[in-house]
């Protein structure tokens, strides 16, 4: 029998959201989809935002060569200065998002750390193709470094999050930072992302057509932010972290993926490869998730159990002394 033929199974809370959500669900796509795409994506809803009075909420802008992007900071109001950061790049493929839509959870996930939260607006494909998304990313990290202090910021305890191709951003952010000589990070923290650009695992095979993001999904993407040259032999490590030979002086990380869903391989093969280039790496495959379970069915018992996971490591891992 053919990995395409014995995929996986969803766990049954997962598979009744996949099931309710019929063809909200973004499974494939297609080039000329992603202006529908983005379209789908509501604006941001700062209504409840503004509304929180655990945070305090500012817009800035980043400019470095050629670009100028938002970061949005949200910083708890109730926690003495300075605070650690957790430096966000949100998903959607590389190609739609923003920096307001993953804030929600964050907020969750700072207010349960103790922690700032500053999400970049970085420029999206086929408009803006690597190197601009990348570059975008580092910009704003050296952004952090230098103005975070004035903010109330801990510059010295800055991790680097994001979800799906966000979370690709943030093991690219990692790697520039590593061979640019900094900022330096406290930590890395990759929730299921998009590292390889080849899209010809296992886990990819088993997956087309079933859940969410799937092969075809994620073709359209990197194609859309590679051109012609993606899967080929000269893609860089800086566009698909996977593609990085050398992983070792790298922060350490926590990597979390579904068992069901495209990126399952890549991304156990990442964890694989910093444990063998002497890095640190927590990894968790969540039984029965498809790509971004966590936020389809929130309330499930497997995505409760991911975010407390989360919770945890970087609890323990800001309990350490600051990066210098």
């Amino acid at each position: 029998m053919s990995a395409a033929n014995c995929r996986p199974p969803f766990d049954p809370e997962i598979e009744a959201a996949l099931t309710s959500m019929g063809d909200e669900v973004v499974q494939g796509l297609t080039a000329d989809q992603i202006p529908e795409l983005r379209r789908r994506l509501p604006p941001a809803d700062l209504a409840p935002l503004a509304g929180d009075d655990r945070f305090e909420l500012s817009e800035h802008l980043v400019a470095h060569v050629g670009a100028e992007v938002t970061m949005v900071l949200a910083r708890p109001v109730a926690v003495p200065a300075p605070v650690p950061v957790l430096y966000h790049l949100h998903g959607g493929g590389l190609v739609a998002g923003s920096a307001y839509e993953d804030l929600p959870p964050l907020l969750e996930l700072a207010a349960a750390t103790g922690t700032a939260v500053a999400a970049l607006e970085y420029r999206l494909a086929p408009e803006w193709p690597f190197p601009a998304a990348v570059d975008d990313a580092h910009a704003g990290l050296v952004w952090l470094a230098q103005r975070g202090a004035g903010l109330g910021l801990d510059t010295g305890r800055v991790v680097v999050t994001g979800v799906s191709a966000g979370g690709g951003l943030a093991a690219a952010t990692a790697l520039v930072a590593r061979d640019r000589g900094g900022p330096a990070l406290a930590g890395q923290m990759l929730v299921y992302p998009m590292l390889d650009d080849r899209n010809n695992l296992p886990s990819a095979v088993q997956m087309a057509g079933a859940g969410t993001w799937d092969r075809t999904a994620n073709a359209t993407a990197w194609r859309a932010y590679l051109g012609e040259q993606v899967g080929g032999p000269g893609v860089p490590a800086h566009a698909a972290p996977a593609r990085e030979p050398d992983l070792s002086g790298l922060p350490p990380a926590f990597i979390d993926v579904g068992s069901a869903e495209t990126f399952r391989d890549e991304d156990v093969a990442y964890a694989a490869r910093l444990w063998r280039h002497g890095g640190e790496a927590e990894l968790h495959v969540w039984p029965g998730g498809c790509h971004g379970f966590d936020l389809l069915a929130p309330e499930a018992a497997v995505s409760r159990e991911a975010r407390a996971a989360r919770v945890r490591w970087l609890l323990r891992l800001l309990a350490r002394p600051a990066s210098t």
